[in-house]
């Protein structure tokens, strides 16, 4: 129990340790550099800015962060049942898993414009884009994770006539879980960059139709403001995945697994 808590003092101590020497470096060059307000706003102009309007942040956070959330439930949910099926069908992996590699490399940015042209400019256009975002990651890391059994293990369980589905929860599963949760990790950080890239696109509220509108206006506080939210969304989310993780090897005995 003294580990954990030592383990979880440590991953909030250092992160917040490092955030308050950047903005410690940050500040320094505001007032060492004699930078303009209009170029760099110092640490305390943001800080005001967050402190002077919160409910504009809070109510655009939150159109954010449902675009990440449907999008990357969607996104998370189909790129796990593909991963499973490129896995366990070998003929399927063959036909699908080339082209699945060659589109990950793609820019995904360049699918807006034709998301643009069948669907519009509503959310469901954000919410389809930030789910190929969050889709790639985590159908390949899923599907190599899936192959990492040890073939003894499952000639173990055809030696009791365990059915596929045993295998896969009993044994490929649990071995799959670090390329699993690698994957997610992914994801979930890519789905706030997909919504933002989003909402300059097609949005109208938002943090990146906020950013966008910063930039346009040269409100350079407004802009880092934002930034800051999203930077608080996206360490909210990535953390959350570590916690469901480590809870996860916890309930299964696996701790000491990697």
């Amino acid at each position: 129990m003294t580990t954990r808590i030592r383990t979880l003092a440590g991953d909030v101590f250092f992160p917040t340790a490092a955030l308050a020497v950047a903005a410690l470096c940050w500040w320094t060059v505001t007032v060492v550099g004699d930078v303009p307000a209009f170029v760099l706003p110092a640490p305390g102009a943001v800080v005001a800015r967050l402190v002077g309007n919160p409910t504009l942040y809070v109510h655009n956070a939150w159109y954010t962060l449902e675009k990440v959330l449907y999008g990357g439930s969607v996104g998370i949910a189909a790129g796990f049942l593909l991963a499973v099926l490129v896995a366990y069908l070998p003929w399927f992996r063959t036909a699908v898993y080339p082209y699945l590699v060659t589109v990950r490399v793609l820019p995904k940015i360049a699918v807006a414009p034709l998301l643009l042209i069948y669907l519009g400019t509503g959310t469901e256009t954000a919410v389809v884009f930030v789910a190929l975002i969050t889709f790639f990651p985590l159908v390949l890391s899923t599907a190599a994770g899936l192959e990492r059994a040890p073939s003894a293990h499952r000639d173990l369980l055809r030696s009791v006539d365990a059915g596929p589905l045993e295998r896969i929860v009993y044994v490929d599963l649990p071995y799959a879980l670090p390329d699993v949760f690698a994957g997610l990790k992914q994801s979930v950080t890519l789905a706030v960059v997909g919504a933002v890239v989003a909402e300059w696109v097609i949005a109208d509220r938002g943090l990146g139709f906020l950013i966008l509108m910063g930039s346009e206006n040269v409100r350079p506080d407004v802009m880092l403001a934002a930034l800051a939210v999203l930077l608080a969304l996206g360490l909210a989310l990535y953390g959350t995945v570590v916690l469901v993780q480590r809870g996860v090897k916890r309930w299964l005995g696996l701790e000491a697994a990697g």
